[in-house]
């Protein structure tokens, strides 16, 4: 019976380092119409995002503990999310804040919904110069059904477009 625990325990073990394997950042671009913004809302594993900043910037960076590591990380993944109308015109996004949040890192930007916008670009690039295997998600909320992009290591700019 022991010998079945001790076998369970390291399945389990195997299973969450296998599960943590998969580096994932996933964001929202939510299109909010009482606000007139549309809210961009980045999530990061806080565990991905400490090693991160410990490879790119600082051996001793404590994601936990010290708001000049949070806030460098911020700016990090800011410098790495673009997006621009359908026409490839530039929004501007205003920085919102970032937040730990549990096993989360979460990095919040903000801008005016411009009139008559048919569609997006977005590019993001955020820990795909640390980690070649990372993927970012973004999900379109907002108008219409939601739409999703998936970005890996190499991918440029990639589109949505609503519907009139």
């Amino acid at each position: 019976m022991r010998h079945i625990i001790v076998v369970l325990l390291g399945l389990m073990l195997i299973g969450q380092a296998s599960a943590h394997q998969l580096k994932t950042a996933i964001t929202t671009v939510l299109f909010n119409e009482r606000t007139g913004n549309i809210e961009v809302m980045h999530k990061f594993s806080l565990h991905d995002a400490e090693h991160a900043v410990q490879q790119l910037f600082d051996k001793a960076a404590n994601m936990h503990t010290n708001d000049n590591t949070r806030q460098q990380f911020s700016e990090y993944v800011l410098a790495r999310f673009k997006m621009s109308d359908s026409d490839g015109q530039s929004l501007p996004l205003d920085v919102v804040g970032y937040q730990v949040d549990g096993a989360d890192f979460w990095v919040y930007q903000e801008t005016p919904i411009p009139n008559d916008l048919t569609g997006l670009q977005i590019k993001h690039q955020a820990l795909q110069d640390v980690w070649a295997n990372q993927q970012n998600l973004v999900n379109v909320e907002g108008r219409g059904s939601i739409q999703s992009l998936r970005f890996s290591a190499g991918d440029d700019w990639q589109r949505v477009d609503f519907a009139i």
